[in-house]
């Protein structure tokens, strides 16, 4: 009688989706918070600026509010610089072992300073603080429990994914973001526990908004397959202004840095002033862009309108971002894809090519558009749309424009912009700690240089140690004569010096 061998019970998938439940939970209730206050914050703003229009003397007081934000973040800023700007480059280069920080302080300086920068009406998002806030939960709940290596960047990666989730009330596309364009790494492990995580902070964020998605778009009919030609020409469209502002994005920061009078930590000054133009004659276009989206795509404006707002929020979201304030770009893109798709249709409505009843189709489609192309993640640019806005209809629409957008952005030679801006900060001197990195993945792709070779055949890194094969549902200890194969994930043990050149030799042998 063959003797049955009794296989033990492996718990580390249950343990990691309650991790990752535990931090969406959390994450959730803070994130929540956030978007709430900032909701508050815009509201009061905008009825600040519309009493300014009767009462002209309150601009003084805009004015006295203005510097004494700028003093405030700006202080924080120059303490923990961790906290500047959208926070996913910051996350990214977490994940990567290429950046380091303390996670209590970046917390409640990020929520506190997002509150406020955000809040104040300035164009800017919510997800990107939201994606950090989550992060930075994750970290702390990984220093709780003692945990490193590989095991809390997985950690951190879920309550990034967390934090998204409860931005936008969209847990699927949430996690594909933070797999797609953050951490780069689709294991199970990683996917499984995120999926966890967003599910359960969208469940917290559903008791505060409740279950309406966020950007609800209706519409009467689907788009006929005669219009479809509009699509490519919209797609071409939003790469060509996809490129332009990744090129802006990427260098405001520096000429802001020009202005040698005022110290960077306090270039916030200046998009506060210059906020006074645009909340006195248009305070309804002020904050992220959430209501007008939503306001756009249920009764679209007309073109010369939609003109002038594309080009306020084009330029007044560069002069708000610039400042290094803690506030995103994501809602602020999607938001100028709006518009910009909102224009298109209003053009070919005026020029009798389209009806107006298929108008919002192209404020849908060309936010997954502009999004794709500028972050090139059309994938996650499909199912974040499709999730906020409630509805499957568009989805042949959407992955149309996305993939245009996208191929435009990349034949112009446009890179992601969140690795585009990670690679800017890695390049300055920054001041966040820097502590050993244990152990990286890398995934095998369908080319690669050492697919079907012997370990021992392999021209590794210097100072690496490959240490375990995550092949499917089995972990394989390698020797020299392991075979490596298409799918496999590599675990290696990396030096801390030298991190950037083992990862791009990395990135040439596994085909990525």
């Amino acid at each position: 009688m063959n003797d049955i061998q009794h296989k033990k019970v492996d718990f580390s998938r249950i343990n990691a989706v309650a991790q990752g439940i535990i931090i969406g939970l959390i994450a959730g209730v803070i994130v929540s918070v956030f978007r709430l206050l900032i909701s508050h914050g815009l509201l009061l703003v905008q009825w600040f600026f519309r009493q300014a229009n009767h009462h002209l003397w309150l601009l003084g007081i805009w004015l006295l509010i203005s510097i004494l934000l700028t003093l405030l973040i700006g202080r924080w800023l120059k303490k923990t610089p961790e906290i500047k700007g959208s926070g996913i480059p910051q996350v990214e280069g977490q994940l990567m072992g290429e950046v380091e920080y303390d996670w209590w302080p970046v917390l409640w300086k990020k929520f506190a300073g997002g509150v406020l920068a955000i809040g104040s009406g300035l164009f800017l998002g919510r997800e990107g603080p939201s994606i950090q806030l989550g992060a930075t939960v994750g970290q702390g709940f990984a220093a709780s429990r003692k945990i490193l290596g590989n095991k809390r960047r997985i950690l951190i990666a879920s309550g990034a994914s967390a934090g998204l989730s409860a931005a936008f009330n969209a847990p699927i596309a949430s996690s594909l973001f933070i797999l797609e364009e953050v951490y780069h790494n689709f294991s199970t492990m990683v996917w499984i526990t995120a999926l966890a995580s967003a599910i359960a902070a969208d469940f917290v964020s559903t008791f505060f908004f409740g279950l309406t998605p966020v950007l609800h778009i209706t519409y009467v009919h689907a788009l006929p397959l005669v219009q479809y030609g509009w699509l490519i020409l919209l797609g071409l469209l939003l790469g060509l202004f996809g490129r332009l502002y990744q090129v802006i994005v990427l260098r405001v920061g520096s000429w802001y840095h020009k202005f040698k009078w005022l110290p960077d930590q306090y270039n916030s000054l200046i998009a506060f002033v210059l906020l006074i133009p645009v909340g006195l004659f248009l305070p309804q276009i002020l904050g992220g862009g959430n209501q007008l989206i939503v306001s756009i795509g249920g009764q679209a404006p007309g073109i010369m309108i939609l003109l002038v707002v594309f080009a306020v929020r084009f330029v007044y979201s560069m002069i708000a971002y610039g400042t290094g304030l803690p506030g995103g770009i994501f809602l602020p893109i999607l938001t100028l894809g709006a518009v910009l798709g909102t224009l298109f249709g209003q053009i070919l409505v005026a020029w009798h090519l389209m009806s107006p009843d298929l108008v919002p189709i192209f404020t849908i489609t060309a936010m997954a558009g502009y999004f794709a192309g500028i972050s090139k993640a059309p994938f996650t640019a499909i199912l974040l749309i499709t999730e906020m806005v409630g509805t499957l209809q568009h989805l042949m629409p959407l992955a149309i424009v996305s993939l245009i957008a996208y191929l435009t952005v990349d034949v112009l030679g446009g890179t992601p912009v969140y690795a585009a801006m990670l690679e800017q900060s890695l390049k300055k001197a920054h001041h966040g700690q820097s502590s050993p990195v244990t152990q990286l993945e890398f995934p095998v792709f369908e080319n690669a240089i050492m697919d079907g070779k012997q370990v021992r055949d392999v021209n590794w890194p210097e100072e690496t140690l490959l240490v375990e094969i995550k092949r499917g549902e089995r972990v394989i200890v390698p020797h020299g004569d392991t075979v490596i194969h298409l799918g496999d994930t590599l675990l290696l043990n990396v030096p801390q010096k030298g991190l950037s050149k083992i990862r791009r030799k990395m990135t040439q042998l596994t085909g990525r």
